[in-house]
């Protein structure tokens, strides 16, 4: 697993998925710099067709292994977005996937993943649960586990959307990305920092499922014993082994903020740009809120990585 990831494989991933995707927008809005008394401009993965940015990975993934011939099935383990990823990508590869979700996943995302074509298995409480019963569905020859950290092709696929947004604001000063798995937080890092090591990368984990940063902050690979938090794609129990590597070496701060912030994220999003975020979706600019006094000035980018928040989840937000 020590693959290391460059710029280069970064803008290879950009040819295998601009026959499958469109860049999505980076957006600038008055009102919102208003707020924050800085430039912020936001990079909207929830316009990608699974509303995350996860299926860039999905897709450089399966366009790898179809070069090299691989006629298997795929399994992994998800939250949701994930899943979507793997689902939809293995549609579009000729792929059969079986998705391992907790026993109460988030019902908008499980209908996605089986609207893919992918067959969804409830398995345990968290997602620490399904990781472990995916690796076991995937030591069975004919069936290949797609970790959601510990792939490195993942990485490079979804630090696509990190190029799209450095070729509309090149001179950002910093950049606040969610931190779940972190394969997302690993490609803005690369991306970033090799187009201008000046550029401040910050993580965002949520204060309720905290293993990264605490394993940052430590040193040591931490473990949480629940990650009680609304935002599905923040609750992780521990890290990836794989991408901790790299945002210990790669970010240039962790934080966290917790679900109120979100909430209030949320409907400032709502508000300001009339578009819906899911938990994670909302952390980067939940953080930026936190941090606005140090941000006077400065041109920042934030990272909406997903809108997938159900109805019932959004009215009892708004409400």
């Amino acid at each position: 697993m020590s693959q290391q990831i460059t710029l280069s494989d970064v803008l290879q991933a950009k040819k295998r998925i601009a026959p499958y995707l469109t860049a999505t927008p980076a957006l600038n809005f008055e009102s919102i710099d208003q707020l924050f008394g800085c430039e912020l401009w936001i990079k909207f993965e929830n316009h990608l067709p699974t509303g995350a940015f996860k299926i860039r990975g999905g897709i450089n993934l399966c366009s790898r292994l179809k070069e090299q011939g691989y006629r298997g099935g795929l399994v992994a383990a998800s939250t949701g977005n994930h899943g979507q990823s793997v689902a939809c990508a293995g549609r579009l590869f000729g792929l059969p996937v079986k998705i391992v979700v907790p026993e109460k996943a988030n019902k908008d995302k499980v209908r996605a993943m089986e609207n893919y074509g992918a067959e969804v298995i409830f398995h345990g409480k968290n997602y620490a649960d399904c990781c472990i019963f995916a690796a076991e569905l995937g030591r069975d020859d004919t069936w290949r586990y797609v970790s959601g950290g510990d792939e490195p092709a993942l990485v490079p696929g979804v630090g696509t959307y990190a190029l799209e947004l450095f070729e509309k604001v090149p001179d950002l000063q910093t950049v606040f990305v969610p931190v779940g798995g972190g394969s997302g937080a690993c490609g803005v890092c690369i991306v970033a920092h090799n187009i201008n090591p000046a550029v401040r990368v910050v993580g965002v984990q949520s204060a309720h499922a905290d293993s990264i940063f605490q394993s940052i902050k430590t040193g040591k690979f931490c473990r949480t014993t629940s990650a009680d938090t609304f935002a599905e794609g923040l609750a992780t129990l521990h890290p990836f082994e794989y991408t901790l590597a790299i945002l210990r070496r790669e970010l240039d701060e962790i934080v966290c903020v917790d679900d109120e912030t979100l909430r209030h994220a949320i409907r400032l999003l709502l508000h300001h740009t009339h578009n819906i975020a899911e938990g994670a979706g909302a952390a980067a600019l939940a953080a930026a809120w936190q941090k606005r006094e140090k941000l006077a000035g400065k041109k920042v980018g934030i990272i909406l990585s997903g809108g997938n928040l159900t109805v019932e989840q959004l009215l009892a937000i708004v409400g």
